[in-house]
Order: structure tokens, then C-alpha cells, then sequence
């Protein structure tokens, strides 16, 4: 088998293994809520199995007046979403979209995400799902700045838009020891288009489940598993962007990725038991009051030490 043959066969397996991984994270969450409510732990493993297997037996509810197009869009695009992101992260020195502006694309797939968890709080016809889209809409655009910034300094670190670029310049220092507020920045972002933790406004108990509220069978389905799809992505595309890539001694390049990409997975995971729920309007004055002075005086720093000594910290 030629590599080009070898690359659509493990490009056609993709979104198969970014589901395997969303599924090992939903199980790591259940694990902790069952610990947190003092149950067995272990009976939390097979949670997300069980919950799959009901919703696939559950009938699609149906609205009068929803409009069902954009309402599935919103639905299967999450999922979509997470795997186009997937397709610029390199597994050493593999890749399988090898693009030149592959920040870029992700980048890209982060705004296409506005679009998809409104057209779920639209397309429902119903008030608590327009609620929750709203919420994103508003969350949206508290992180969005920040975010382009903080992909910008490993972006200026490395000159280059080209995440295997972004890669090789780590060999001798990690982005994330001299760029942790962009880090910080990134992994906050993540939490917040995923509807996740303290940026789960979008998917919140307080307004029925806001964008979820009407949502059931499979296309709840597709969203539960687009969220931990999404967090999937943000934690593997975090690992060229921060943490060095598939550097690491011992094992092989993509051995490393899977293993940094499931640590910050874990990570991810458990701040949602660790901070209160964030409401926009206090998103909206932290975001723009303390986050973006602070991501602009990294991104400057980080620009001083490109010109001053070439790019090394």
C-alpha cells in the first residue's frame, strides 16, 4: 500500500478514533460524578454506553413550526465540526491535512461553531432553546478575541501558520513555559465552544437545558457527542500548539500526542467540578477588562523575543 493510499485509509479511520476518544472521556465524566455523589465508581464506565443505547431507541421529537433542516444542521455539525478540526493536528511528523494555514482552519471551524449551536437554538422553535442559543452567541463573543490572539503567539513564536512549523520550533522549549497565558487563554476557549464547565451557558439546568431543552433520540445524540468530540479536538490540537507535539523520550512521536492530547482531555474534563457556571455578562467584563490586556502583553513579549533573539525564549 502506497503512502498516499495508507494516508485516506487513516484519514477515512479518523472519525471513528475522535469518537473512541469522546467516548473514553464521557466515561472518565461519569467515573467523577459517580464519585462525587459517593457511588461506585466503576459502575460510571459503562455510563456512556448505556445512555447511547437508550438515546438511539429514543424516538426524534418534533416541534410545530421547527424548522427540522437547520435543526439536524445544528445537530450532526458539531461532530463535523471536531473532526475537520482534527485533520490539521500532526501525529509527529504525520499529518493529514498538511496545510499551510492549518491555525487558520481551526480557527475556521471555531466560527463555524457559532453557526451550528445557534442553528440549535433557533431551528427548535422553542423558547429555552433560543435562550441557550443566545447565551453562545453572547459567550461567543467574550472568547472569540482573546482566542485568535492566543493562537496568534505560538503563530509570531514560530513564524509560520503551519502547525508541523509550530511543532519543530518546540525542540528545546515548549510554547506553554513561555507563553502560559495564551495557554490559558486556549484552554478556556475550548471549554467555551464546547459548552463545557463554567462556559456551559448554552446547555445550562437553569433554562431547561437551554439549546438541549427539545432535543432527544439521536440528534441529542450527536450533540452530547459533538461536545466531548469538540473538547477531543481542542485537547490534540493544544499539543503542536503548546506542548511541543510528539517530543518526549521513550516512545514514538504519536505515541506522545495521544498521551499529552489525553492528559489535557482529563484536565478539561474535571474543571467542570472545579468553577461555578460563568454568566455572559460577567464573561463579557472579565474577557474584556483582565483577558485581553493580559493575551495582548503575552502576544507583544512573545514578539520582542522573536525580534531580539529570533524566536528562542
Amino acid at each position: 500500500m502506497d503512502s498516499a493510499a495508507a494516508g485516506a485509509l487513516w484519514t477515512l479511520l479518523l472519525p471513528f478514533a475522535v469518537a473512541a476518544a469522546a467516548l473514553l472521556a464521557a466515561a472518565f465524566n461519569a467515573v467523577l460524578d459517580n464519585r462525587t455523589q459517593r457511588l461506585p465508581a466503576v459502575a460510571g464506565l459503562a455510563s456512556p454506553v448505556r445512555e447511547t443505547a437508550r438515546l438511539l431507541r429514543q424516538q426524534r421529537r418534533t416541534l410545530p413550526g421547527a424548522d427540522a433542516l437547520l435543526w439536524r444542521i445544528g445537530s450532526a455539525g458539531l461532530v463535523v465540526a471536531a473532526v475537520l478540526m482534527m485533520l490539521v493536528v500532526p501525529f509527529g511528523a504525520f499529518t493529514f491535512a498538511d496545510l499551510p494555514v492549518g491555525l487558520v482552519w481551526f480557527n475556521a471551524m471555531d466560527v463555524l461553531l457559532w453557526a451550528l449551536w445557534w442553528l440549535l437554538g433557533w431551528g427548535a422553535n422553542s423558547a429555552w432553546s433560543l435562550v441557550g442559543g443566545y447565551r453562545f452567541l453572547a459567550q461567543a463573543l467574550s472568547y472569540e478575541l482573546p482566542l485568535m490572539f492566543a493562537l496568534t503567539a505560538p503563530a509570531v513564536g514560530a513564524g509560520s501558520l503551519r502547525l508541523l512549523d509550530i511543532q519543530s520550533s518546540q525542540q528545546d522549549l515548549w510554547f506553554v513555559v513561555w507563553m502560559p497565558a495564551a495557554f490559558l487563554v486556549y484552554a478556556a476557549s475550548v471549554l467555551a465552544f464546547s459548552s463545557w464547565g463554567p462556559f456551559q451557558t448554552a446547555t445550562a439546568a437553569d433554562a431547561a437545558g437551554g439549546v438541549l431543552a427539545e432535543l432527544s433520540g439521536v440528534d441529542r445524540l450527536l450533540v452530547l457527542a459533538g461536545r466531548y468530540m469538540l473538547l477531543v479536538a481542542g485537547a490534540a490540537f493544544a499539543v503542536p500548539l503548546f506542548l511541543g507535539g510528539g517530543s518526549g523520550p521513550w516512545f514514538p512521536d504519536p505515541v506522545w500526542v495521544v498521551v499529552k492530547t489525553l492528559v489535557l482531555l482529563a484536565v478539561l474534563i474535571s474543571v467542570r467540578r472545579l468553577f461555578p457556571l460563568v454568566r455572559p455578562e460577567r464573561l463579557a467584563e472579565v474577557a474584556w477588562i483582565l483577558v485581553m490586556p493580559l493575551v495582548l502583553v503575552q502576544l507583544g513579549v512573545v514578539a520582542i523575543v522573536v525580534v531580539v533573539n529570533g524566536g528562542t525564549p
